[in-house]
């Protein structure tokens, strides 16, 4: 989480609603400090916006207001959780749109049991919930060949776009991929 370079979070987001004609209703993995989920919250099309976070602490962080916070909109709802089962509670062709802002990608993992989240096996899983038009978007700290394959893989095409970024003074890039139904 960084609330100095929110770019490639915001990106994320613009890149699902450029992507998709109704995006009604979308799910975010990854709360984070909610640039994502603010940036998908600004476009009037998003009825409702189902967010998965594994992390109790940093869903009291914006109910306590200790950051700004987009749980009090009436279009979100909060699912204390690990993504996998969020996403597998979902009926089949039910979302929009399904943002993955979760650990730092599949290349800089903090917990390894998110590797599974990059693989074709849960990809495959994301696609059934979107409906037809539907897309993927994923954030990753660095570029991933085998990411953009498991998702070339399970959606017949993989777009890429590096977002530029300075950290600490030096240029670097962040990775949104996005796999569309």
């Amino acid at each position: 989480m960084d609330d100095a370079e929110t770019s490639s979070e915001e990106l994320l987001a613009s890149a699902a609603l450029d992507a998709v004609l109704r995006p009604a209703r979308v799910l975010v993995g990854g709360l984070g400090l909610g640039y994502t989920v603010r940036a998908l919250l600004a476009d009037s099309r998003v009825e409702s916006v189902v967010v998965a976070e594994i992390e109790p602490a940093v869903v009291q962080w914006m109910r306590d207001g200790l950051v700004p916070s987009v749980l009090d909109d009436d279009r979100v709802a909060v699912e204390v959780g690990d993504v996998r089962d969020v996403v597998l509670a979902q009926p089949p062709a039910s979302l929009d749109g399904l943002l993955l802002d979760v650990d730092n990608g599949p290349d800089f993992l903090v917990y390894n049991e998110n590797s599974a989240l990059y693989e074709s096996d849960f990809l495959a899983e994301c696609r059934r919930r979107l409906a037809p038009g539907g897309v993927l978007t994923v954030w990753s700290s660095s570029a991933s060949a085998a990411l953009e394959l498991a998702i070339r893989e399970t959606f017949g095409r993989c777009e890429v776009r590096p977002v530029p970024v300075r950290l600490q003074g030096r240029a670097e890039a962040y990775y949104v991929y996005q796999g569309s139904s």
